[in-house]
C-alpha cells in the first residue's frame, strides 16, 4: 500500500480521494491550509489514521517536510471561485505557482508518482475555434482566447507547467484528470463552488436557462479515477478528461423541474442576447456568456477503458447532487 499526500483534502473532490484511498487501504496525509478545513475532514473520519500537514499554494514553508514518507503525490488544489475575480491572474498566479512548487518538492524528495486533477476547461476551448466539434485529450484550451474565462486559464497554465516540468524531470511520472462539471452527492455542507450550478438551479436563482452545455461526471468516479491511475503504469504521462456526457443548462432545468415539481424551477430558456446583457451585472451570468455557441463536450471514453469502470450517468449525478443540496436547505 502507498503513502499518498493529498493537497486541498478539504475540498469536493479530494474529500472522495481520501473515502477511496482509506477504503483501498493507503496511508493519507492530508495538506489543509486552516485548521477549520482540518476540521471538516477530521469530522468525516474520526477514526481514520490520517496524517495531516498545513500548507498554501503561495508559500515554500512546509512542502519539504510534507513530502517525507510519501509515495504518490495527489495534488488536487486549486483556487475555484463562484464568480470571475477581476484581476485573472488572482487565480492564475496561485494554480502555476502552487503546482510548480508541490512537483519541485515532489521531485526534490523522490517522490516520482504524481497525479495532478486538472479539468475540462483546460480542452474544450482550443485555438482553432472549431466550436462545434466534440474535443479530444489532444485539444488544449486557448489561454489568452476571448471566451476563455480566469478559471479555464489558470488551470490550463497550471496543467501546461506541469507538463513542462516532467519534460524537464523524466524520472517524474504524471497522469492528468481532465473532470468536466463535477457533480454527485457532496460529503458535508461544505462544498464551496462545486455545486454551483445546481444550487442555482434548484434554488430559483435562474430566473432562465442559458443555452449552454456542459460535460458533466460524477464525483465518485473522479475519485475512482485519481486512485486507480496512481498505480497504473499505463496511465503515465496520460490525460484523462473525465465525462459522462454533456447536458446543457436547460436540459438540467428540465430534468430538476420534473423530479422536483413544487420547488419552482424555471423551465423558460434566455436568449443569448439577454444572456450577454445580464453579464454586464450578474457574475453567473458573465461566465455563460463566454460559453455561448460552445459545444463543451469532451470525448471521456478514454477513462473506462483504461481503468475498466462505467461511468455513473450524467442525469444521476445532477440528481445525487440537488438531492443532497434539498436535504441541506433547511438548515441554510
Amino acid at each position: 500500500m502507498s503513502t499518498v499526500l493529498v493537497t486541498g483534502a478539504s475540498g469536493f473532490i479530494a474529500k472522495h480521494i481520501v473515502r477511496e484511498l482509506l477504503e483501498q487501504g493507503h496511508a493519507v496525509k492530508a495538506a489543509v491550509r486552516s485548521g477549520p478545513r482540518r476540521a471538516q475532514v477530521e469530522a468525516l473520519f474520526p477514526d481514520a489514521p490520517i496524517e495531516f500537514v498545513s500548507l498554501d499554494l503561495t508559500a515554500d514553508e512546509g512542502w519539504d517536510a510534507a513530502m517525507a514518507g510519501v509515495d504518490v503525490l495527489m495534488h488536487t488544489a486549486s483556487p475555484f471561485p463562484v464568480a470571475p475575480p477581476r484581476d485573472p491572474q488572482d487565480l492564475i498566479r496561485p494554480a502555476v505557482d502552487g503546482t510548480l512548487r508541490a512537483l519541485g518538492a515532489a521531485q526534490a524528495a523522490g517522490v516520482t508518482r504524481v497525479v495532478l486533477t486538472s479539468t475540462c476547461g483546460a480542452i474544450y476551448k482550443p485555438a482553432d475555434r472549431e466550436w462545434s466539434r466534440v474535443k479530444t485529450r489532444e485539444d488544449w484550451t486557448e489561454t489568452e482566447g476571448p471566451k476563455t474565462t480566469a478559471y479555464e486559464a489558470s488551470k490550463t497554465l497550471a496543467e501546461q507547467a506541469a507538463w513542462r516540468f516532467v519534460g524537464e524531470h523524466p524520472e517524474m511520472r504524471l497522469t492528468t484528470v481532465n473532470p468536466g462539471m463535477v457533480f454527485g452527492p457532496a460529503m458535508d455542507e461544505h462544498y464551496g463552488s462545486s455545486l454551483a450550478t445546481v444550487e442555482q438551479l434548484v434554488t430559483g436563482s435562474f430566473p432562465m436557462a442559458p443555452k449552454m452545455n456542459m460535460p458533466v461526471v460524477d464525483v465518485r468516479d473522479v475519485a475512482r479515477i485519481h486512485v486507480r491511475a496512481m498505480s497504473d503504469d499505463g496511465a503515465v504521462g496520460q490525460r484523462f478528461p473525465a465525462n459522462a456526457g454533456a447536458l446543457s443548462v436547460p436540459e438540467m432545468a428540465a430534468l430538476l423541474s420534473e423530479v422536483y415539481p413544487d420547488a419552482g424551477i424555471s423551465r423558460r430558456v434566455a436568449p443569448d442576447w439577454l444572456v450577454r446583457t445580464m453579464s454586464a451585472f450578474m457574475p453567473a451570468m458573465k461566465t455563460a456568456a463566454q460559453g455561448l455557441g460552445l459545444n463543451a463536450d469532451v470525448d471521456g471514453s478514454d477513462a473506462p477503458r483504461q481503468f475498466g469502470f462505467d461511468y455513473i450517468p450524467s442525469r444521476d449525478a445532477l440528481l445525487a447532487s440537488a438531492e443532497f443540496i434539498r436535504a441541506y436547505e433547511p438548515a441554510a
